[in-house]
């Protein structure tokens, strides 16, 4: 088995690459991902170069070090996506700043608005009056908070 594995290392280096990538897909949360490039690129070096087994050591260490820091660079560049998300699931934050005309008068401070296919509940401090145009400016729980619209 030993002679097969040195007549042929590309093999053995693509298989491993293979098995890394496998076990990545199991859950290793990117822990085996580069690894698994690194040694599919040794098999397909060795396949094209031949090199000895101490320099095939070599060069999966190197791509494995070049790989995970090319990730960890290409990460710390990435634009953080948090904000996009803050409103995800939360209907009244994604009201905000959209625009409605009262469907009642005001009571109180509150009334009601259309959005789509629904209507909302509304607090305004301002005296407004039923069919005016209005901007929702924030919520405050189920309420959303609008103005008069400019």
């Amino acid at each position: 088995m030993l002679q097969q594995l040195m007549a042929s290392p590309h093999l053995f280096w693509l298989s491993l690459g293979g098995l890394l990538l496998a076990a990545e897909l199991l859950g290793a949360s990117g822990y085996l991902l580069w690894s698994g490039v690194a040694a599919a690129l040794v098999g397909l070096l060795v396949w094209v170069v031949p090199l000895s087994w101490e320099w095939q050591g070599v060069a999966f260490a190197v791509l494995t070090i070049v790989a995970a820091l090319l990730w960890a660079n290409w990460l710390k560049r990435k634009p953080d996506d948090t904000t996009a998300n803050e409103s995800l699931n939360q209907r009244g934050r994604q009201m905000v700043g959209l625009h409605g005309h009262l469907l009642e008068q005001p009571e109180n401070g509150y009334s009601r608005i259309r959005i789509g296919d629904s209507t909302w509940r509304v607090s305004c401090a301002e005296t407004l009056n039923a069919g005016e145009e209005v901007t929702v400016t924030g919520v405050e729980g189920n309420t959303l908070r609008v103005v008069r619209y400019p």
